[in-house]
């Protein structure tokens, strides 16, 4: 099991690659490569739910980049765009959020920060599941909360209820933080986080990786 420092740095390299790809073949075997992690680690269908949300503004990336630039800009850009987020989408479903910040916290993050971060990323499903159930209470009182300029005026109902959740779960995970001594010094962890020989090769070895395809991408 990679160290998740490992990991963060095997996703910067990765999203370097992509970003310096300019050829949809290249950019096409990138995301390809994604995909099959993607299959392998069983996390197919949690990926087809994100990708459903995340193809819309592909396209809508894709429309702009073509009116103004070209077609092969936009199906260029419209590829980047899916395969950088697909490989931290990788990441992230791969790293707890609390195992990366604990880990930031070991090479001098100071412990204020990573928390900030690991909750952040915590909280987000948290929020997102709220949001729905004020979304279908609401539609169940016959507030119409559909997407368009029609409803926009409703939208009050919507964000009223789900800000006041959000301030109360903030409330609730502070006087939490104050209860477990949040501010003392001296702070243990009940995992250790080394990066021992696995993590060093499997640096060298995506380092050398992306060495070599960016020469590759020259070349062809």
């Amino acid at each position: 099991m990679l160290d998740p420092r490992t990991k963060l740095l095997l996703s910067i390299y990765y999203a370097v690659l992509i970003i310096a790809s300019g050829h949809f073949g290249w950019l096409a075997m990138e995301w390809g490569l994604l995909l099959l992690f993607v299959m392998i680690i069983g996390e197919g269908k949690t990926y087809l739910r994100w990708l459903r949300m995340l193809f819309p503004m592909a396209l809508f990336f894709g429309a702009v980049m073509w009116w103004s630039v070209g077609r092969e800009a936009a199906i260029v850009a419209s590829l980047k765009l899916l395969a950088l987020t697909s490989a931290f989408f990788a990441f992230f479903i791969t790293t707890a959020p609390e195992d990366l910040g604990n880990s930031m916290v070991k090479i001098g993050m100071p412990y204020a920060v990573a928390f900030v971060m690991s909750t952040a990323m915590q909280f987000v499903p948290v929020i997102s599941r709220k949001a729905k159930n004020v979304l279908d209470a609401q539609r169940a009182r016959g507030i119409p909360l559909e997407p368009g300029w029609s409803s926009l005026r409703h939208y009050p109902a919507f964000l009223g209820p789900l800000l006041i959740q959000a301030f109360q779960l903030a409330e609730e995970l502070a006087e939490a933080m104050e209860a477990r001594g949040f501010g003392r010094p001296n702070r243990t962890f009940l995992k250790v986080y080394l990066l021992r020989r696995g993590d060093w090769l499997a640096i060298g070895a995506g380092l050398l990786i992306l060495i070599t395809s960016l020469i590759l991408q020259r070349w062809y």
